[in-house]
C-alpha cells in the first residue's frame, strides 16, 4: 500500500460500518472474497469470463452478487467505475492477461479520479506453473500482470498462501475503501476452493493522525474565515468520494458561504441550492463565476484536485495567501502545511467552531441557475450550446447525466444538475469512450433513475457496442450522439484540415435494429431534436439513441476557450 497518502476521510453512510465477522473454518478463499465484497456494499460485479476465472465466476453466480456481462473488458471497467461513483465501491472480474491487460486504461482512469474499483482477475493455478510451462495468455512470466497493476492500483495482492489469503483480502479491500482508489486481487484458479486451516478476523489498520496539527490548523482556518469579507468555497470531487457532502453543506450554510465547484466535482452539491454559484474553471469558464471566485479574500478549496482541466489549463488566478486547501492527502493554509490531518476531521472541527465571515452577496447573474423555456427554431441547424439549453429544460432530480470527453463534457458543464453526484464524466483522465459503458454501471447502480448520455461520434465508435448490454438487460437510457464526423476537440487544437481527425460515417440511428432493441432517431434541426427528446423521455420501456447532426464547425464557447489555451502547448 502506498504511504504517500497520509490522511483519509470518513464516509457517513452504511458502508462506514464494515462487518467484522470472523471467518469460519469451512469458508473457502473464493467464498470469503465474495462475503467481503458484500460487506462493502457491492451488490453487482461487471466483467467477462474466461477459463482461468470460470470457477470463481460459477461461485459468483451462486452468490447474492449480480454478475453483469459486458462486451469488452475495458467497457466493464468503465461500468464498474461509474457504479463505484454512485454506490461507493464497484467491482469487475476478468480472466488472466487477455482480460486483465485489456482493462488497464479503465483502471488507470479510476486511479486518476479516485474511483474505488476492485479488480478481480483469475490466473493459472499454482500447480500448473511448475517448470515454467508456456501456458496460453501468459506474457513474459507469471507475475507480469500483477506487476502492471501494482503501478495502477493503490494496493494489490496475489492469493497464493492459504494462511494469509483472508488477511490479504481484508488489507486490499480496506485500502480501496479508505483511499478511494482501485485495487487488484489475483486469484489462481486452484486457490478458489481452498479452505484455510486457520480462523481469522478483520482488524482495520491504524492510520496516521496528528491531533495537535488539527487543532492548530482549525485555529488558523477559523481566524482567516472570520476575517474574510468575500469568502467562497470551491468544492471538489473528493467531497463526493469520501461522502462529505452533508458536512460541506453544513459548513457553507452556517457561514452563508457561496459555493463553486470544479468540473471534475460537478454535481458534488445540488446545483439548484441558493448558495451555489457555478463551475470555476479559470479562464475556460463563465466570466462572471471566474471573477466572483478570484475576487475572494478567502478561498476554501475542499477536496479539489489541482489539475490542468480544473484550473482552466492553469489560467486560474488564485493567490496562495488567500487559500485554505484541504484534501485527503494534504492540508495547506496560506503557506503553512499541516501533516496527517484527515479531511473529514478538519471539516467536522470547522463546523463545530461555527466561523462567521462577513455576509457576501451573490449577484443575480449567478443566482439565475437556468433560463428555462427553450424555444426551438424551425430549420435551424443543431448547435451544441442550444441543444444543452433544451436538455436543461428536460432533466430533473431523477436524471443522471453522463458526458463523454470533448464538447460532450465542455458544453454539458452548463447543465444544472438537481441532485448530488448525478453528473458523471472522466473530466481529469479524459479517456474517450467512458460514457456508454458508464451508462450500464449507472443503470445497474440506480435502476429507477433516467440515464442520459451525451457522447461524441468519435467516442461512441470506441465503446458504443455496450449498447447491446443495455438493451439485453432491459434498461432505457437516452443516448445522444453528437455527429461532427470526427474528433472535434482536436480540430480546434491544431490549425488546418487534418484527415487524422476524420472518422467513418455511421448511420447511428439504425444501430438499435442491429442490436435487436431500442429506438433510433436521426435529427438535423432544432424542431426534430425537440420532438425526438420529448418522445424518448416519455418512453421508459426501451433504450433511445438520438443521432444529432451538428452544424459544421460548431463548438461550445468553453471548448473554444480551452482549445485556445491548450493549443499553445500542442
Amino acid at each position: 500500500m502506498s504511504n504517500a497518502l497520509s490522511s483519509i476521510g470518513k464516509k457517513t453512510d452504511h458502508r462506514s460500518t464494515i462487518s467484522q465477522r470472523p471467518s469460519q473454518l469451512d469458508v473457502s478463499i473464493g467464498q470469503y472474497l465474495i462475503n467481503r465484497l458484500q460487506d462493502y456494499g457491492i451488490r453487482d460485479c461487471f466483467g467477462i469470463p474466461g477459463d482461468y476465472i470460470l470457477n470463481f465466476y460459477s461461485m459468483l453466480e451462486k452468490s447474492p452478487i449480480n454478475v453483469v456481462g459486458c462486451t469488452r473488458e475495458d467497457c466493464a471497467g468503465f461500468a464498474a467505475d461509474a457504479y463505484a461513483r454512485i454506490r461507493g465501491m464497484g467491482a469487475l472480474c476478468v480472466t488472466y492477461c487477455v482480460g486483465g491487460l485489456s482493462v488497464c486504461n479503465s483502471v488507470a482512469g479510476a486511479f486518476a479520479e479516485k474511483s474505488p474499483v476492485v479488480l478481480l482477475s483469475g490466473s493459472p493455478g499454482l500447480n500448473e506453473r511448475v517448470n515454467n510451462p508456456l501456458l496460453h495468455h501468459k506474457v513474459r512470466d507469471f507475475s507480469t500482470q500483477l506487476e502492471v497493476f501494482e503501478k495502477l492500483c493503490i494496493a494489490s495482492t496475489e492469493l497464493v498462501d492459504p494462511v494469509t489469503a483472508f488477511s490479504e483480502i481484508d488489507r486490499v479491500l480496506d485500502a480501496c475503501y479508505r483511499f478511494k482508489r482501485p485495487v487488484y486481487i489475483e486469484l489462481p484458479r486452484d486457490m478458489v476452493d481452498v479452505i484455510p486451516p486457520i480462523a481469522h478476523a478483520f482488524r482495520r489498520p491504524n492510520t496516521q493522525f496528528d491531533s495537535l496539527a488539527l487543532d492548530e490548523a482549525v485555529r488558523e482556518a477559523v481566524d482567516r474565515i472570520n476575517q474574510a469579507k468575500k469568502p467562497v468555497i470551491i468544492a471538489g470531487v473528493e467531497i463526493h468520494r469520501f461522502g462529505l457532502q452533508d458536512q460541506l453543506m453544513t459548513l457553507a450554510e452556517q457561514g452563508k458561504i457561496p459555493i463553486a465547484a470544479t468540473i471534475l466535482g460537478k454535481s458534488v452539491v445540488d446545483e439548484t441550492h441558493p448558495l451555489y454559484v457555478g463551475l470555476y474553471e479559470g479562464a475556460m469558464g463563465r466570466e462572471e463565476v471566474t471573477q466572483y471566485v478570484e475576487d475572494s479574500d478567502c478561498v476554501l478549496l475542499l477536496g479539489a484536485f489541482m489539475t490542468d482541466i480544473n484550473l482552466g489549463i492553469y489560467t486560474a488566478q488564485l493567490e496562495v495567501k488567500n487559500c485554505i486547501y484541504a484534501t485527503s492527502e494534504q492540508l495547506q493554509i496560506s503557506y503553512h502545511h499541516y501533516p496527517n490531518v484527515p479531511l473529514a476531521d478538519f471539516l467536522d472541527r470547522l463546523i463545530q467552531a461555527k466561523a462567521k465571515p462577513a455576509h457576501r452577496e451573490i449577484p443575480d447573474i449567478l443566482r439565475q441557475k437556468h433560463p428555462g423555456n427553450f424555444q426551438p427554431e424551425a430549420g435551424r441547424t443543431l448547435e451544441i450550446s442550444r441543444m444543452i439549453s433544451r436538455i436543461n429544460d428536460q432533466i430533473d432530480a431523477q436524471t443522471i447525466v453522463i458526458a463523454d470527453i470533448g464538447d460532450s463534457l465542455f458544453a454539458s458543464s452548463e447543465l444544472v444538475i438537481h441532485e448530488r453526484t448525478d453528473f458523471l464524466s472522466p473530466a481529469y483522465y479524459t479517456s474517450m469512450g467512458f460514457s456508454v459503458p458508464a451508462a450500464l454501471g449507472a443503470c445497474v447502480a440506480k435502476p429507477d433513475d433516467r440515464v442520459l448520455v451525451i457522447v461524441g461520434d468519435g467516442a461512441f465508435q470506441m465503446t458504443g457496442q455496450e449498447m447491446s448490454s443495455l438493451i439485453r438487460l432491459g434498461f432505457s437510457p437516452i443516448i445522444i450522439v453528437l455527429d461532427n464526423h470526427g474528433y472535434g476537440t482536436e480540430r480546434f487544437l491544431q490549425e488546418g484540415t487534418w484527415k487524422y481527425n476524420e472518422i467513418a460515417v455511421w448511420n447511428y440511428s439504425k444501430l438499435p435494429d442491429v442490436y435487436g432493441g431500442g429506438r433510433g432517431y436521426l435529427v438535423r434541426d432544432e424542431l426534430e431534436f425537440d420532438a425526438a427528446l420529448k418522445e424518448a423521455w416519455a418512453d421508459k420501456s426501451q433504450l433511445h439513441l438520438i443521432h444529432a447532426k451538428l452544424a459544421e464547425g460548431d463548438a461550445s464557447q468553453t471548448l473554444k476557450r480551452l482549445a485556445e489555451r491548450l493549443g499553445q502547448h500542442v
